[in-house]
């Protein structure tokens, strides 16, 4: 009943009530980043929803397209802008995501969508994952976000997947507001995204 019925219409009413509170907030943020970045303050990119479905998942762009002399993207770290820095660490990135989880792409919380590529490279246990729509804070998120390897974020979203329930569902939410106060696990050590998944090593 919840899974099915609630959590989507809870989604759809407060997604729609969030916006419309943070919109001053989206505004200010979409306008320092189109004056700093000298362009389009959002970035869209294709990602695997519910059943792998293909989806175009939106953010507030937080780094530059700045290319090296091959024309190749500079790495993350020399691109990632002390504006958008800030802007990640304090969140407010994912507010365009709203957005998505308005058009029922996607869940306040879940399971974070990755990259389509990696779609090819999980397990039966990890394919679980896609089970259950995506989100934007999740059982990995509220666990060590990227602080912890692709493995044991994997874990945290199969248990997520099969034990979803309105008091989890308000566990993590109550933790995500703690971890955006206190900026923690925001990116891997020394590196300003996570590292990509190459696949599970097999024994």
């Amino acid at each position: 009943m919840y899974k099915a019925f609630v959590k989507p219409l809870f989604d759809i009413l407060f997604g729609s009530l969030a916006f419309v509170v943070l919109f001053p907030i989206f505004l200010i943020v979409a306008l320092l980043l189109t004056i700093h970045l000298k362009g389009s303050p959002f970035f869209f990119q294709r990602r695997p929803g519910k059943n792998e479905r293909i989806f175009k998942i939106v953010k507030f762009k937080t780094m530059t397209d700045a290319k090296d002399t091959n024309g190749n993207l500079l790495p993350d770290n020399e691109r990632l802008t002390s504006l958008g820095k800030w802007v990640r660490s304090t969140s407010l990135d994912e507010i365009p995501q709203l957005l998505n989880v308005i058009k029922g792409e996607m869940s306040f919380v879940g399971p974070r969508p990755l990259l389509p590529q990696y779609l090819s490279l999980y397990n039966d246990f990890q394919k679980q994952r896609h089970n259950v729509t995506p989100g934007i804070t999740g059982w990995a998120q509220v666990n060590g976000r990227n602080a912890i390897s692709w493995e044991k974020k994997f874990e945290y979203d199969v248990y997520y997947a099969q034990h979803i329930s309105f008091l989890l569902d308000l566990k993590i939410l109550f933790k995500t507001v703690a971890k955006v106060f206190l900026r923690k696990d925001i990116s891997e050590a020394d590196s300003a995204t996570a590292t990509p998944f190459k696949g599970t090593q097999q024994e």
